[in-house]
């Protein structure tokens, strides 16, 4: 089968054009994303099909929808009211499917668009999913989609035991070069979940690509995912939620702008070009927020270009940027205080890092060659383990 565009096929397409979901109750997990080639939108063509039965939809963090903006806004519960069937809510009062919600299906399809990072929310909301459904004895069908920063690199500090939270529930590192389906397989087997999963590849898709050589048009993920360019820094700049620092909310370019009310943004960009972070260029900028922190206040601060893309390192740009911040102005810098997705006590920058370790090493001014390197046990466990799991 090929898409008659000659582009390569998602696993989506692929299964909707087999017959395995014939005579089903079928529930999906997806959001606005979830399209394919042509802009048609999974849940329209699962509730068109004359040979399945669409049954229930189910939505990540940001809602079905993707309209809520940020950490720990809830979505509730709704219904579709042109199809008439529920929509549930997997970022509310529960963060899987129960029991109930289950009993409606037959087999739940995962069609959800991840963007390489190991904080990205949708995955173990994907990993809840696989837990519930081994619990009631439901299959799990998981179409793949493309990373869309490429499936090559892996970089960052490693998830460690005791941090654990729902922007991190598995050991790995930031970036951890995977497809969606990939890490299904990864949980399911390796972590132990051991639910009914099968998983539909993509036909024609290379570990090399980049979102924009896929031909498939880019849909907004999340509300602040708005392009290709955002996806590519994200590795590195989602740490800035652990800071004070703005990372760009409230702006059109969120983590491309990164900035702070008493920052010089000359003075700043100056320094990180200064230590040659590889594929990028700081360019100094001012803003302001329109809303998130530092709202209608003008910030200094740089805007990061990424000039090449197999040479940047996403998230070594990103703790240049907190290094350098904290380094020039360690009065004025803060660390965010808890809570942040759920977690009470400890610091929000130690669950996005996966452990104090960051803190630590950025307090202490370490090199950023001395941290960087400090990633380099962790990346090569995964790296072992992961090879087990790759479909390409």
């Amino acid at each position: 089968m090929r898409n008659p565009t000659g582009a390569m096929l998602l696993g989506s397409e692929r299964l909707l054009a087999s017959p395995r979901l014939n005579g089903l109750r079928v529930g999906i997990l997806a959001n606005l994303a979830s399209i394919d080639h042509s802009f048609t939108h999974i849940v329209d063509q699962l509730s068109r099909s004359t040979t399945c039965k669409l049954a229930a939809i189910f939505g990540p963090q940001h809602g079905y929808q993707s309209n809520l903006q940020d950490n720990m806004i809830e979505t509730p519960h709704a219904k579709d009211k042109r199809r008439d069937i529920p929509i549930f809510s997997l970022y509310s009062e529960t963060r899987e499917p129960t029991r109930d919600m289950l009993s409606l299906i037959d087999v739940l399809v995962i069609d959800l668009q991840d963007v390489g990072a190991r904080i990205y929310t949708f995955i173990y909301t994907m990993g809840n999913c696989l837990r519930a459904a081994a619990a009631a004895g439901v299959p799990v069908i998981v179409c793949d989609r493309p990373n869309p920063i490429g499936g090559l690199a892996i970089e960052g500090m490693t998830l460690e035991p005791g941090y654990k939270s729902f922007v991190g529930q598995f050991r790995m590192p930031m970036r951890h070069g995977m497809t969606v389906a990939e890490l299904a397989r990864l949980f399911n087997e390796h972590h132990g979940i051991g639910a009914e999963l099968e998983v539909v590849t993509m036909q024609d898709w290379s570990r090399k690509m980049y979102f924009d050589a896929t031909e498939l048009p880019w849909v907004m993920p999340s509300p602040n995912m708005p392009t290709l360019d955002t996806a590519i820094v994200y590795p590195g700049t989602v740490l800035l939620e652990g800071t004070i620092l703005s990372e760009g909310r409230g702006t059109t370019r969120p983590f491309e702008l990164v900035g702070a009310p008493w920052l010089d943004g000359e003075a700043l960009a100056a320094r990180l070009n200064g230590i040659s972070v590889r594929g990028a260029h700081f360019r100094a900028v001012n803003f302001e927020p329109t809303f998130q922190k530092h709202a209608q206040i003008a910030c200094g601060g740089c805007q990061i270009h990424v000039t090449d893309r197999e040479a940047f390192e996403p998230v070594k740009a990103g703790v240049a940027v907190i290094r350098e911040c904290y380094g020039s102005a360690p009065d004025a810098f803060a660390w965010r205080d808890p809570p942040y997705e759920y977690e009470h006590d400890k610091m929000p920058i130690d669950i996005l890092a996966g452990s104090p370790a960051l803190r630590q090493q950025i307090e202490q001014q370490m090199s950023l060659d001395e941290i960087a390197a400090s990633w380099d046990l962790g990346v090569a466990e995964f790296a072992a383990v992961r090879q087990q799991y790759l479909l390409y």
